[in-house]
């Protein structure tokens, strides 16, 4: 079966990260697999790997960037023939069933904020084959909405190892073994309120780091009112190792679908402190970490004084019963896709 994944970009995100994995894997199952998108780190790690990669203009919600990428999914189509598309989000739902009308388009819904649930849904109704979501709580968001057949399939995170341990992480960045450590790995934009976690940070005494690990149009803001003991680490391809390197992992995002972060978190064996939403609950339903109420900055810096300072508290709360894993989630895919080709 050859698979088509159309995603906006291939840089740090954890959609990004899903379909990286699943490109690599897919031969598992019995997939050919190429992506096509706007580019990014991932991509060109995919395209070292051997796996076919195509640049497509990022559609950026305008008509002309929407045409845009049309046409270069277009091309991709005819390069690669490609059984089915696997579009991730909404664009690249409705980018794909116009550049192949003739072909199954199968949604993979990451998650959107709730004032854009109805929206969403009509598109999805027009140019889905099947939507399939990662939490679910987004399915019943969708299904409210009117969107009818939707599929769960929880994220899992591909295996990896740390390319260096905790000692030579923190030397890198200056960071002395004992102080302790919060990582906070998201994109610098609205959705993630990292505004929420600087104001829970100045209510965390000691010598205790927060670095930031990630990117976007919100930088210079959050750095000008960041507190001390705050490092703003950029965009980054090393996140395991920072892992590796830190304690506890914070994440105040006012909505999620299923974060991928969180579960590296969870299978690198740290501890979490994050907001009480959708697919946060989700991923710390069997333990793991601790749920703060959303926009809650006192109760996020509560729980973060609690982890931070007590290797014992640490170690209870990052204890879990697991999330799916890499090889149940391909079997899913595999299932649902092969059974929308003998539907057609």
């Amino acid at each position: 079966m050859r698979v088509l994944h159309v995603i906006s970009e291939m840089g740090a995100g954890g959609a990004e990260s899903l379909v990286a994995g699943m490109a690599l894997a897919g031969g598992d199952v019995g997939w050919e697999s190429a992506v096509a998108s706007g580019g990014g780190f991932r991509a060109e790690s995919l395209r070292a790997g051997g796996v076919p990669v195509f640049d497509v203009p990022v559609a950026r919600r305008s008509p002309l960037g929407v045409l845009r990428a049309v046409r270069a999914v277009r091309v991709a189509v005819r390069r690669f023939r490609p059984d089915v598309l696997l579009a991730h989000n909404v664009s690249a739902s409705l980018v794909s069933r116009i550049a192949s009308p003739r072909r199954p388009v199968v949604t993979v819904f990451h998650g959107v904020a709730e004032t854009d649930v109805a929206g969403a849904v009509r598109v999805l109704r027009r140019v889905s084959t099947v939507v399939v979501t990662v939490a679910s709580a987004a399915a019943s968001r969708l299904s409210d909405a009117g969107l009818d057949s939707v599929v769960v399939i929880p994220n899992a995170v591909f295996p990896t190892v740390p390319s260096a341990d905790r000692a030579t992480v923190r030397a890198r960045l200056g960071t002395p073994l004992g102080v302790p450590v919060a990582l906070c790995p998201a994109r610098l934009e609205p959705q993630k309120r990292h505004d929420v976690l600087l104001d829970a940070w100045a209510q965390v005494p000691g010598d205790a780091e927060l670095w930031l690990a990630g990117d976007g149009s919100l930088r210079a803001s959050l750095e000008a009112k960041a507190p001390s003991r705050v490092r703003f680490l950029g965009t980054r391809t090393d996140v395991r190792d920072l892992l590796e390197a830190a304690d506890v992992t914070v994440l105040t995002s006012d909505w999620e679908g299923m974060p991928i972060a969180l579960l590296e978190s969870l299978a690198a064996g740290r501890p979490i402190v994050a907001s009480d939403v959708d697919g946060v609950r989700e991923v710390l339903s069997g333990g793991g970490g601790v749920l703060v109420p959303r926009r809650d900055p006192a109760r996020t810096a509560k729980a973060l004084r609690g982890l931070l300072n007590s290797p014992a508290a640490r170690s209870v709360a990052a204890s879990h019963d697991g999330s799916a894993d890499a090889h149940t989630l391909m079997k899913s895919y595999d299932e649902l896709l092969r059974t929308v080709l003998e539907g057609r």
